[in-house]
């Protein structure tokens, strides 16, 4: 019996469009559609968000890798699992109003609560704008390596998952913390685990070379990111006169 898809107006036999590749059956969209994509989109463990985190801690790089070479069904894509991990972070940030400066004293005229407050209302936009800062780095580095820029991008926007998935399990710890003195020491915490699943992953996923050098060139890509990021704060500061009290 031929089928004529709803969606290109192909006529198709079997349960799927031989031209576009939509399903046979649409439903109806209402809350059991609704219902029935959140289930499949987020919170199967065998494909979407889950599985996506899981591979994240258990093999991140090798599953990159695999993403990336074209084993793509169960993950969730992306740029929108690092977003939707950078939203939920910067809304719990906002919300519970984290300060990561309480003890700042304005030094050289800037703002670190309004900083702070910028910083958290932006937080999935600045989240995502640091990752082809990270990918110059890791492109420099690991150019040799036969992947391109957007590959690599790919790589590192997982790696910022990763990083905002751990952020949101130690949120508690920021939280109790909060506004006090010895939040400096859970950043610093933060920041050490964060280099811990960068490098991990970068010798899981340049498997190809030595694991000695993959850590070497991670910490020269790294080195290159922070050099990046000083210098445009650097020049922003310089520009708004934030130099000077």
């Amino acid at each position: 019996m031929e089928i004529i898809c709803k969606n290109c107006k192909q006529k198709f036999k079997g349960h799927y469009c031989s031209n576009c590749g939509q399903s046979a059956e649409t439903h109806k969209i209402n809350i059991h559609f609704l219902w029935h994509d959140i289930q499949h989109g987020l919170f199967h463990f065998d494909k979407g968000i889950f599985y996506s985190l899981k591979q994240l801690y258990t093999r991140p790089g090798h599953s990159i890798r695999e993403f990336i070479e074209g084993k793509r069904v169960r993950h969730f894509k992306p740029l929108s699992l690092v977003v939707v991990l950078a939203t939920l972070y910067g809304f719990l940030y906002h919300y519970f109003h984290i300060n990561l400066f309480p003890d700042s004293n304005n030094s050289y005229g800037i703002d670190y609560l309004g900083f702070n407050e910028w910083a958290t209302t932006h937080f999935s936009w600045t989240t995502i704008a640091t990752i082809p800062i990270f990918t110059i780095g890791t492109y420099i580095c690991f150019r040799k390596q036969g992947y391109n820029f957007v590959e690599l991008f790919v790589l590192n926007t997982f790696k910022a998952s990763q990083r905002l998935f751990l952020h949101l399990l130690t949120f508690p710890f920021l939280y109790y913390y909060n506004g006090t003195s010895q939040i400096d020491a859970i950043v610093k915490i933060l920041y050490l685990m964060d280099i811990i699943l960068i490098f991990w992953t970068n010798v899981q996923f340049f498997n190809k070379i030595s694991r000695i050098k993959a850590l070497l060139l991670s910490i020269l890509s790294h080195i290159i990111f922070l050099t990046i990021v000083m210098v445009m704060v650097a020049i922003v500061l310089l520009v708004t006169g934030k130099f000077y009290n």
